[in-house]
């Protein structure tokens, strides 16, 4: 999975206070996705990788990431928005029953209220020039 990833395992488990998963890897790329999602808007300064160069920017992000991965694995959601949305599925022929959530547009983000915190604690939300 290519891209920029705010978080490490080890972070995870400091943030959740269990030990990291074994897909911990994916599941913080995933999330880092989610986060750069939520900060379309935001300035912040950056490295030639597009990494923050503040430390309380890469504190910020770190914790939004990690938050992302809790609450996704809180409400059963393996990274890819599919879980824990129907009370019942069926594969062959296709049967979905008791959605337990309103259904969203296409491109909303789903994103952790302890990660939005900590992006707005950090002034990345939203979207603020500094």
């Amino acid at each position: 999975m290519a891209g920029r990833v705010y978080a490490t395992p080890e972070q995870l488990a400091e943030w959740t206070g269990r030990p990291a998963p074994a897909d911990a890897a994916r599941l913080l790329a995933r999330a880092s996705q989610d986060i750069d999602d939520a900060l379309l808007t935001a300035v912040y300064c950056t490295d030639a990788d597009g990494m923050p160069t503040d430390s309380d920017v890469r504190q910020a992000l770190a914790d939004a990431v990690c938050g992302q991965v809790e609450y996704q694995d809180a409400t059963g959601d393996d990274g890819t928005g599919a879980a824990g949305r129907w009370g019942s599925v069926s594969v062959g022929p296709v049967a979905l029953s008791d959605r337990r959530d309103a259904q969203a547009a296409p491109g909303d983000l789903d994103l952790a209220p302890r990660a939005a915190r900590a992006l707005r604690r950090a002034g990345l939300l939203p979207g603020v020039i500094w």
